[in-house]
């Protein structure tokens, strides 16, 4: 063995030995791959983002739901309050 080929500091080139046309296909297969990884990743962070929206909305639906009831109890209540104030007024 040669000094050279101990020489570790320069690791092996994997381009080595392929021509122009080979080099550019897998400078777009590395380009394509990041972008696949980056998209990936995106998809990710989106399907978090729209549990987190999904879990704020069913909580405000159910709010929603909790003050239209207590609406319309409050409305019954007044309707109540109103026949009985008109029965008042007619008995007197």
């Amino acid at each position: 063995m040669k000094n050279d080929d101990l020489d570790q500091s320069s690791p092996p080139d994997p381009l080595a030995g392929l021509d122009a046309a080979s080099e550019i296909a897998v400078f777009h297969l590395v380009v394509l791959s990041r972008r696949v990884d980056q998209l990936l990743a995106l998809c990710g962070r989106l399907a978090q983002e729209n549990q987190v929206l999904r879990e704020q909305h069913d909580a405000l639906v159910a709010e929603r739901d909790t003050l239209r009831d207590k609406y319309e109890h409050a409305r019954a209540r007044i309707e109540a309050m109103i026949v009985r104030l008109k029965g008042l007024e007619q008995n007197s």
